[in-house]
């Protein structure tokens, strides 16, 4: 099993990608191969809506960092995305990769009950942290982004990890019921 983590966060070592790694390094001991991108380690720009990835290619054709990262993820069974809450979403580097996933619409996407260009069944693993307590505080999030990228991407099983009043203050504490979560959610996707 392939899994391809794509970690959203700014800051190196960040709660999201603490609890990314969890699962990572669980699914590994169960034998899958990882792959994991920090998105704000590459120089890309966002979706230029020149729509020649709905006209004259079947990929975006921006040619920059973040070109092999979307090809690597034609052929991965389990993507891993991780990022934290910024601003009330998600960080602009990270948006700007999603952006970018429009690339894997076909032509047709308004049209059709199957718009993903990516093999249908993926699963999506969606990590979301904050550093607020408050549970109802951007509880639209993961429902927006997983809605979103079941439809445009052709998600199956989704899972989600949404860790609530972790590392507040830019600090990371992470509490070990998320890293449990990411332990169990691995265990289950890679038996």
């Amino acid at each position: 099993m392939k899994i391809s983590c794509l970690l959203g966060s700014p800051r190196q070592n960040s709660n999201s990608a603490a609890i990314a790694a969890r699962f990572c390094e669980t699914a590994m001991s169960l034998g899958a191969t990882v792959e994991t991108t920090v998105l704000n380690q590459l120089s890309y720009r966002g979706c230029q809506g020149c729509m020649s990835c709905k006209t004259d290619s079947d990929k975006c054709v921006q040619k920059d960092d973040l070109a092999e990262v979307l090809e690597s993820l034609i052929t991965a069974d389990v993507i891993v995305m991780a990022t934290p809450v910024y601003c009330s979403d998600v960080p602009g580097h990270f948006k700007c990769f999603l952006d970018r996933t429009f690339s894997y619409m076909k032509p047709d996407y308004r049209m059709t009950s199957s718009p993903s260009r990516l093999p249908l069944g993926k699963k999506l693993v969606l990590i979301i942290t904050q550093g607020a307590p408050a549970e109802e505080l951007f509880a639209d999030i993961p429902q927006r982004y997983t809605a979103f990228l079941r439809r445009s991407m052709g998600f199956g099983d989704t899972c989600v990890i949404r860790g609530i009043g972790v590392g507040a203050g830019a600090t990371v504490g992470v509490s070990d019921q998320y890293l449990k979560e990411a332990d169990e959610i691995a265990r289950s996707i890679v038996k």
